[in-house]
């Protein structure tokens, strides 16, 4: 019983959702420090990015506005699939 409260908690087994979370701190770490964001001075780091994002003009804007574009063209029809797939059938 106490097991199976901890994998619904955890919304799967225990150790695998630990070690998802850990590839994804990685990942979501590797996107940050692209970014030039410092772990350390958080703050600081994010408003260096806008200065930064300020003083590139529009560019900048359109740059991000591309790859979000790029991403979104995988990313949400994956997500809209998996939902679907996962949605709850009538009973």
């Amino acid at each position: 019983m106490a097991g199976n409260a901890v994998t619904r908690f955890f919304g799967g087994p225990p150790l695998m959702v630990l070690f998802r979370l850990v590839l994804l701190c990685v990942l979501v770490g590797v996107v940050l420090r692209v970014l030039g964001l410092d772990p350390f001075n958080i703050l600081r780091s994010v408003e260096d990015l806008f200065r930064f994002v300020w003083d590139m003009g529009f560019d900048a804007v359109i740059w991000l506005w591309r790859y979000f574009l790029l991403g979104a063209v995988i990313v949400v029809p994956i997500w809209l699939i998996v939902r679907l797939v996962r949605a709850p059938r009538g009973r």
